[in-house]
């Protein structure tokens, strides 16, 4: 499985730029296997990230905003999404990956199993 993350390599939005630093930082810090698609150097990855944001996650006007998160083809969310599951330790949750031994995560989901 492939976390691919959709950006945007030409935005001229500053909170844009530092949302997509922000997911790709964490994701290599934590040595979690991503991948970059460009939807703004490559008119394939803008359409296919359009077309399979879910309804529920669109904005109400215009197209759905970098950076936006899939495990493969499956949906993850965006980066207000990726945000909340980072505060809450839940990234791997987030991703659909299981927690490694050891995270954060993992020791808090053992001690959910243990009550």
């Amino acid at each position: 499985m492939v976390i691919k993350v959709y950006i945007a390599t030409s935005s001229g939005s500053t909170s844009i730029k530092k949302q997509q630093q922000d997911v790709m930082g964490f994701l290599a810090a934590n040595k979690i296997e991503f991948e970059e698609c460009d939807i703004a150097a490559d008119e394939d990855n803008r359409k296919w990230m359009r077309e399979h944001v879910p309804e529920d996650f669109r904005p109400a006007t215009g197209n759905p905003l970098p950076p936006q998160i899939f495990n493969e083809d499956r949906y993850c969310g965006n980066y207000e999404a990726f945000f909340c599951a980072r505060e809450d330790n839940a990234v791997y949750a987030f991703l659909g990956l299981t927690a490694p031994p050891g995270s954060k995560e993992a020791e808090a989901l053992s001690k959910k199993t243990q009550m």
